[in-house]
């Protein structure tokens, strides 16, 4: 096997040095969204901002350029796969980054930084029009940058795929058309079925907020939280965060009059940071390079939706926590494991994407990938959003948000200027469904397992096939590497209409 030379150790150093300043900024955001005082938003706009074009130079700069080039000329016939992926990745990410102007990269950290916290307050006090000019420069800034990024995509993009190029590599709007087109299909008829089948909704139930916070405690130690590396907060949104190599973070959230909220946002999150700290990284030797990274933020939501809804919501292990939730209350509000299940599973349309059924989730990723679509490439005025949204609703959910705070404030992404980003979250449904028929061909019933205790064999499992493939392969790559087929919506309306159909709805 070919040793590395000098030009990679070089190389090496030098990412080095840039992943430790990305980590930097991870861990200010962080910050920013669990713990910061809202007056110092300005402030940390400007770290950000000063990070973001330090970042940017190293990323583009003659000598890192230099660096790569001379990694590229070092490579031998022999080097191993991983090696010449690495520095394809490179070079890829380091034309797009060179089309970049510095300029534009610092005025985007400031104007994400600010549509954060203009965000905040306006979803507070439901006031969307607070809010538009912070929306409407994202929305320009982002344009902007598509424009500039376009010139190194090797293939034409339409600017809204440019943007979805760092979220999932090499999609497309027909791509995402073609798999997207079962799921308007058959998911509003199926949802019609539940609503039509009179099911008694399950009656309102309240959890102490110490009794949520202990149940998240304890199923994120049963499922191998190490608070050594590992770290729980709460933020306005739930996300997940690896500010380090031996650093991994996650925040939840109570919501008032939802008690499974905190608890499925927990196991969502916490899914999220499995698949980080299972990355092909090793010590830190892979950290700094792109092979470490995930493969895709749909193969990423795949791996939060599968522990959220094939483990947490499964009828399994309803029935395994169904006496933890009862401890300490006067009496069993679920009536038994199975009115715990279907509380798990309420399968009823909602406004909010993040409480929202698996029926509902993927109409509720369509609307905002058609918004996003709207806003960026057919100039459809800001000002004009929260209607286009109400009607939207109508039309796929057959509901109409009473607010814009549960309208469209409800997000951080736009927020943030995250457009392309949306579409991840049914894509991660879709892999997940396909992967978890793969792994119950090989494991046996995943029903069994989990009413067993087992889920450190599903972890295993993906440990061994999913994530140590990281940048390597591509989202479909992936799935046809390990599933053996491609990537399709049939696995994953198949397990619909079965859960639809054992919950009696």
């Amino acid at each position: 096997m070919a040793v590395p030379g000098e030009a990679l150790v070089r190389l090496h150093s030098h990412l080095h040095q840039t992943r430790l300043l990305g980590s930097i900024s991870s861990a200010l955001y962080y910050d920013q969204n669990t713990v910061m005082p809202a007056a110092g938003a300005a402030w940390r706009g400007e770290q950000l901002a000063l990070l973001a074009a330090q970042l940017h130079a190293r990323q583009s700069s003659p000598e890192y350029a230099d660096l790569v080039a001379a990694a590229e000329a070092e490579l031998e016939a022999d080097a191993p796969p991983e090696r010449q992926r690495n520095l394809q990745l490179l070079r890829l990410e380091l034309e797009r980054q060179r089309c970049l102007d510095p300029a534009l990269v610092s005025a985007l950290a400031r104007a994400q930084s600010r549509g954060n916290a203009v965000w905040q307050e306006a979803r507070a006090r439901n006031d969307f029009a607070a809010f538009a000019p912070a929306l409407r420069e994202l929305i320009e800034l982002r344009r902007w940058q598509a424009s500039q990024l376009a010139a190194a995509e090797p293939v034409a993009r339409s600017p809204w795929e440019v943007l979805a190029q760092p979220f999932e590599p090499e999609v497309s709007k027909a791509r995402l058309d073609e798999l997207f087109a079962p799921l308007r299909a058959e998911l509003p008829p199926l949802l019609e079925q539940v609503v039509a089948s009179g099911a008694a909704p399950m009656p309102p139930v309240d959890l102490p907020e110490v009794q949520q916070e202990s149940l998240c405690s304890a199923l994120l130690h049963s499922w191998g939280y190490d608070g050594r590396r590992c770290q729980r907060s709460r933020s306005a949104h739930p996300f997940s965060c690896t500010v380090g190599p031996q650093d991994f973070r996650i925040t939840t959230r109570v919501v008032a009059g939802q008690p499974l909220s905190s608890f499925l946002a927990t196991a969502h999150e916490w899914g999220h940071s499995l698949y980080e700290q299972g990355l092909p990284r090793g010590d830190d030797h892979w950290f700094p390079w792109p092979l470490g990274e995930a493969t895709s933020m749909g193969v990423h939501e795949s791996q939060s939706l599968f522990w959220e809804c094939r483990v947490a919501r499964s009828r399994a292990f309803a029935e395994r926590w169904h006496p933890r939730f009862c401890e300490g209350l006067p009496a069993d509000p679920w009536g038994g494991a199975h009115g715990f299940w279907r509380a798990l599973n309420p399968l009823s349309p909602g406004l909010i994407r993040v409480e929202a059924d698996e029926l509902s989730y993927g109409l509720h990723i369509v609307l905002r990938y058609e918004l996003e679509l709207a806003l960026l490439e057919q100039d459809m005025p800001v000002e004009e959003l929260p209607q286009q949204w109400n009607r939207r609703m109508r039309e796929l959910l057959g509901l109409e948000p009473p607010s814009d705070t549960q309208g469209c404030l409800q997000d951080i992404h736009w927020a943030e200027g995250l457009f392309g980003y949306f579409p991840s979250y049914a894509l991660g449904h879709l892999i997940s469904a396909q992967l978890a028929e793969a792994m119950e061909q090989e494991l046996g019933p995943l029903q069994e397992l989990i009413a067993s205790g087992e889920e450190r064999r599903l972890q295993a499992w993906l440990g061994r096939t999913v994530w140590p493939l990281g940048r390597s392969v591509n989202a479909e790559e992936l799935v046809e590497r390990v599933t053996g087929r491609s990537l399709s919506a049939g696995p994953f309306l198949a397990y619909l209409r079965a859960k639809v159909a054992a919950l009696g709805a």
